[in-house]
């Protein structure tokens, strides 16, 4: 059984990872960590230091400040740890990269396997729709707090990189006074409602437009996504993986 801890436990998706997590056979959820300690069928507490027994994983569903907390305790007790958390800096990005040369850490903006391979689908149409402007369109429910989502930069990164990092993004067109660059990669964030998540990438010529995207129903894919890849970090060896690693 792998023993498995996660970070953020009390919040929604912390929620949909334990369910997940407590129906599969491979799996033995220990405790949780969050800023409010309780205790039901799964121990949760402030500080993972007080958690009795180590896990063998960690599943970092939390914030960004939150998660550093959780990888000084893994990278002491030399424990993998998967971060599904979005919203770091770039800096926070080369500090992970880092901290992985010491343990295994898994990355990914977004756990589903659809979300992974659209970023692979986007990249091989940017290369062939040169010349076209590229917009990402994302939405959320109202309480998603980073903006734009993971994802959608997540697809800027992978289309940027097929076009030899030589697009710039664009988040915020409302103090602008010109026109739109050609190798601009326009965001456009939407907050409302109860919606999971929905990414659209959109290639927009003189003549058609051709667009690609993904919604997502039900967050329990992101759950799925992320005990597959706590159990595909046991035994792996230090490095920073993603989820083309499992695809």
């Amino acid at each position: 059984m792998i023993k498995l801890v996660i970070n953020g436990y009390n919040g929604r998706m912390g929620q949909t990872v334990a369910s997940v997590a407590k129906n599969d056979s491979e799996i033995q959820l220990i405790g949780g960590v969050d800023k409010i300690q309780k205790e039901d069928d799964v121990k949760v507490v402030t500080d993972i230091e007080k958690l009795e027994n180590k896990p063998d994983v960690i599943i970092d569903f939390s914030i960004p400040e939150a998660t550093f907390k959780i990888l000084e305790y893994a990278k002491q007790n030399k424990i993998p740890v998967v971060i599904a958390t979005t919203g770091f800096t770039k800096e926070e990005e080369n500090q992970i990269k880092e901290i992985s040369k010491e343990m295994p850490i898994f990355r990914s903006s977004n756990m589903s396997v659809d979300i992974n391979l659209m970023c692979k689908i986007v990249s091989e149409v940017a290369k062939k729709l040169t010349g076209t402007d590229i917009e990402i369109i994302e939405t959320h429910h109202n309480r998603k707090i980073d903006s734009p989502s993971g994802t959608a930069l997540m697809l800027a990164d992978a289309i940027n990189k097929a076009l030899d990092d030589k697009m710039i993004y664009e988040f915020d067109r409302h103090i602008k006074k010109q026109r739109r660059q050609k190798n601009e990669i326009g965001f456009s964030s939407i907050r409302g409602g109860n919606i999971v998540g929905e990414h659209t990438v959109q290639f927009l010529g003189e003549n058609e437009t051709f667009e690609i995207k993904h919604t997502s129903y039900s967050s329990t894919v992101y759950a799925e996504g992320a005990v597959k890849a706590a159990k595909f970090l046991i035994g792996k060896p230090n490095r920073l993986y993603d989820m083309n690693d499992i695809i």
